[in-house]
Parts: C-alpha cells; structure tokens; sequence
C-alpha cells in the first residue's frame, strides 16, 4: 500500500476515533489552564515595561503590543470567569481561548520580529494544551492555524526585509516542533483518558460491589456485628432484632430500613452500642474481651429484658480481622432445631410406615371381633330375656367388657392416625399467607358454633404450610375449650395476633386453670396428658409442625390467662398498626 494513503488513513482514524478526559476532569485542567492564560498575560505586560524602561532609549512599548496585550488580558479575565461560571460547552470555550492564544501570540512574535525562543515555548504550552483539552480535530485545526501564522509572519518579515530568508528555516524548524509536541501531548493524553476510563470502572466495580455487599448484610438473618478499636462500626439489622434492641436513635424518630442500610449512621450505632453494652452486658464484655488474632465460639442465653421467649438461645462467633477489629457472627439457634425436628420427623415416618399395616390389620380383626361379640350378645340377651338374673348378668358384663374392648382399639386407631399425620408432613410445603384474611376463614370454617374472640393488632405475612397451621391451631383451639369447660360454665378461647421485632406472635388464650408447675418440662413431651380422653399427641405433634416451618410453640405461664405462644418469623415489616377485633359465634 502506499505510504501516502497510509498516513491519510492513519490521519483519519486519528481525527475520528479520539478520546477525550470526562468532563470533572476536562473542567479541572480548564480552569487550571484558563488561569494560567490569565497569569502569563499579566506577566507578559509587565515584562513589558519593565523591559522598555531597562532599554537605552528607555521610550514606551509600541501602541500595537500595548493594544494587544491589554486586550488579552481583559479577555483572559472574561473567559476565566466563562469558564468557571457557566458549565455548558467547555471545549467550545476552551477552543476559542486556545485560538486566541495562538492570534496574540503570532501578533507579539510579528512585534518582535526575530524569532523568539520565550513566545516559541508559549506556542509549546498551547499546542500541547489543545490536544489534551479538545477532540483530535480541534487539536489539530489549533496547530495548523499556529503553524500557518508563524511561517506566514516570518516569510512577510522577510519581505519587508528585502527577501533575506535566513529565519524562514527557523519558522520550518519551530512548526515541525509544534506537530512533535502534538503527537507527544495526544499520545499521553489518551495514555491519560485511558487510565481515567478504567479509573473509572474499577470505582463503579467498587461501589456496585458495595451496594451488594450493603444488601447481602442487611438482609442476613445472622445477625453481623463489627468491632474496631472496642467501639461498633457495623450492625445489621438481623443483629437489631436478634437482640431485641430498638432502631431508635436519642435524638430522632423511628428509624427505616434505609437508615440502617447506612452501616455508617453514628447516631444508630452509637445508640446500638449503649443498648448492647446496657441489655447485653456478658455479651458485649465477651466481645471485647477476646484477643487480638483469637476466635471465640459460644452459646448465648438471651436474657428476660430482651424479649428471651421469642430468640431463647444464640450461637456466637467471634472472628478476628485485620488492624484488630473482630467480626461477631450471631445465629438463632430455631433454625438448627428446626433440621434436628426435620430429621426426626423423617426417622419417624420411616419407622411408621413400616409397622402401620403390622399393627392396623390386627387392630382392625380385633375391632370387628368385638363389634361381633357385641352383636352376638345383644342377640342372646333378646332370647334370654326370660333366663335367670344371673345369667342375665354374666351377659351384660360380657356386653361391657367388649365395649371396652372395642373403645381401646379406637383409642389405639386414633394414636397411629396421630403419627401417621407426623410421618406425612416431613416436608414442610410453605405458602404466604396473610393472617388478617386468613384467619377469620379458618375460624369460620372449623370452629362456628363457638365463641372465638380474635384480635389482629397488626397485618403480618408469614410463610407456613397451611394444612400444618391448621392443625396446630385446630388442637390448641380444641384444648383451650376442653379445659376451659372445665373451670367455666361458658367456654370461650381469645386469640391474640400481634408482631414483636422480626416475629409475629399469636397467643391462644382460654380462663382455665393452666397448667401445673410440675407439668412444664412434660408439656409436649409425646403421650403425656392430663386428659383421660386424649391421646398425648396434640401439643406434641403442633410443636413439631412449629419446628417444620422455624417457629416455636410455647406455653407462657407469666400470662394472666392459660397462654399458649406461636411466634413465626415475619417477612414483611408493616409500621402501621390497625386494630381489627372479631366475635365468631
């Protein structure tokens, strides 16, 4: 290919494909470079005189270098104020001062005459400012335009003296030095665009990094806290409601999620650190505590002021980091039970599956026996009516020990149908559900005819399996009417559904007489009742649905009434109360 055609095609790619700086950085050199104008054009009226006063003649510069240089300055001082003032089209402002230094320039060297090695490092500066201020093709019209100008005065100036071409030579030699200053400037300025461009990337990595790593943490449900020099810096908001401690700072209203996506807030963190150091004092001793490049594992009992009957126990990791600071991992301890519960559920319907039919089939002879024997007797007591009164009573007492029999192995039914319904629901199938609608259908489905009191204090949504919550709350609804009946005349159950931090509480309430202090730790122990006629299985089997979906099911026997607690982790926050009240009758 010919050299000439590759030097226009490289020409072109130079003039179309530049790169230029952004513009905070385009705006900073601007102004430092507009300053400068401003500085050299006083500089230049001040050596001005000072060389026309140190000459022999000691006589005033010329009108037209005054003339010039007085409106230089006057214009270097506008378009300084352009510049920092007004913030549209910068490189239109700063093409036109470029220009402007290249005329006043060419008119001072024109003054001069020879050529001067002062104006000619000038050209230098403006030169290599264009080509790191504006596109390539505006660099380059800025260079020929000083190119142009300079050979044109010099040839003139050599006219005027009678055709002595001894400084065209020179003029040649200072504009082939502006097109090298100019190919060295564009060189380094794209070295610079190009470092400012990944600059750039590697910030929005950073930041877009962050904002995930902002939203990892804050939507954790460990609890994370950071430890810099024995005061917090970080606290997400699983470690706020794990340790049941408020959003509120001294100073401000409740505080929002938002807030405490801001790891940084002082006046959240500061207030996070008085209440941990004040309600958690063993914990926050224990943090501080451990040494530098030491990890540390425990449990920690919540205590009573911290709301212990929602969290109970958490584990506690104590990690070090660098410069010192510790990162203290906190984890409910609900979730692991709810694995263990998991795992025995399976084993359990494991083991049920393979003696159900063995038990069933001889369960079920030896039920039609004994509905048989009762036929039978029912038939001999009709033909016997005329025997004697003894015999008549050796029948009825057989009549009786077969109901016995037979109501045993109802009972015996009713057991296996209880752990065949524990076996079956292994795996917890999950729903949303809002409590507000779906409770008062749940109520009006199961349980009309009954005087049912239910009180919503709030809107919560939870995730459970359905058919589950229905059951647990079909046995304590059940219980609670059972026992009741029995101290009062007038059976009733009180349902309470309110939120208390992360979790929604429902407290079944009922005006029995409660449960014994003796009978607390056998409470949902399997087969344990205090009801002849139940099986032993109902609050057994409701924790262990509780467990299925990470809630907990608890008796509270501090609560005025008979106060059975279900606690479900929310998954919507709703700050506004409403208070809805029901009567299902």
């Amino acid at each position: 290919m010919n050299p000439a055609t590759n030097l226009s095609s490289a020409i072109t790619r130079y003039v179309h494909h530049d790169d230029t700086l952004p513009l905070p950085q385009l705006r900073k050199l601007g102004l430092i470079y507009s300053s400068y104008r401003f500085v050299v054009s006083l500089f230049s009226m001040l050596m001005l005189y000072i060389s026309a006063r140190t000459g022999d003649s000691a006589s005033l510069p010329s009108f037209l270098q005054q003339t010039t240089l007085s409106f230089y300055i006057l214009l270097s001082l506008i378009l300084l104020g352009l510049f920092y003032v007004v913030r549209k089209h910068m490189r239109r402002q700063l093409a036109f001062g470029l220009a402007l230094d290249v005329i006043i320039l060419s008119l001072l060297l024109y003054t001069t005459g020879n050529p001067d090695l002062q104006l000619t490092m000038l050209y230098m500066v403006v030169v290599a400012a264009s080509f790191m201020l504006l596109h390539g093709s505006q660099a380059l019209v800025i260079t020929l335009l000083a190119i142009i100008l300079v050979i044109y005065q010099q040839f003139f100036y050599a006219i005027a003296n009678s055709m002595s071409l001894a400084n065209l030579g020179d003029a040649l030699l200072m504009s082939a030095s502006f097109l090298a200053v100019g190919g060295l400037s564009w060189s380094i300025s794209q070295r610079l665009v190009q470092l400012e461009k990944v600059a750039a990337n590697h910030a929005k990595e950073v930041e877009r990094l962050n904002v995930i790593n902002q939203e990892v943490i804050t939507q954790m449900v460990n609890g994370v806290i950071v430890i810099d020099k024995q005061h917090i810096v970080l606290a997400n908001l699983a470690a706020h409601q794990l340790l049941s401690l408020s959003l509120v700072t001294p100073n401000t209203a409740q505080n929002t999620l938002d807030d405490v996506k801001e790891t940084h807030n002082k006046a959240l963190l500061s207030n996070f650190e008085q209440q941990l150091n004040k309600q958690h004092t063993q914990l926050f001793n224990a943090c501080l505590s451990v040494a530098s490049g030491q990890s540390r594992a425990f449990t920690y009992d919540v205590p009573a002021v911290a709301n212990a009957s929602i969290f109970g126990k958490l584990r506690v990791q104590i990690i070090p980091l660098k410069d010192d600071s510790k990162l203290v991992i906190l984890e409910d301890l609900r979730r692991e039970q709810a694995s263990a519960q998991q795992l025995k559920l399976a084993s359990l319907g494991q083991l049920t599956a393979s003696i159900a039919h063995e038990i069933r089939n001889p369960l079920a002879a030896i039920s039609q026996a004994s509905q048989l024997l009762m036929e039978d007797v029912a038939e001999q007591m009709e033909d016997d009516s005329a025997s004697t009164s003894e015999s008549n009573t050796a029948i009825t007492g057989n009549h009786e020990l077969y109901e016995m029999i037979f109501s045993q192995t109802k009972r015996v039914n009713r057991i296996i149908e209880d752990i065949l319904k524990l076996s079956r629901q292994q795996t917890a199938t999950q729903q949303v559900l809002e409590l507000a609608e779906w409770m008062p259908s749940f109520l009006e489905n199961y349980f009309q005819g009954h005087d049912i009191f239910l009180r919503i204090k709030t809107k919560p949504i939870i995730s459970f399996d359905t058919h589950q919550l229905e059951q647990i709350l079909i046995n304590l609804i059940n219980n609670g009417l059972r026992y009741s009946s029995y101290a009062h005349p007038h059976a009733y159950v009180e349902i309470d559904i309110y939120c208390a931090d992360n979790d929604v509480i429902i407290d079944i309430l009922d005006n029995g007489n409660g449960v014994s202090a003796g009978n607390f730790e056998l409470l949902f122990d399997p087969f344990f009742t205090t009801d002849t006629a139940g099986t032993g299985l109902g609050l057994y089997l409701s924790q262990a649905f509780c467990e299925a979906n990470q809630a907990r099911l608890l008796y509270i026997p501090e609560h005025e009434k008979t106060c059975f607690r279900l606690i479900v982790p929310s998954i919507k926050s709703d700050n506004k109360f409403q208070t809805i009240e029901e009567n299902l009758t």
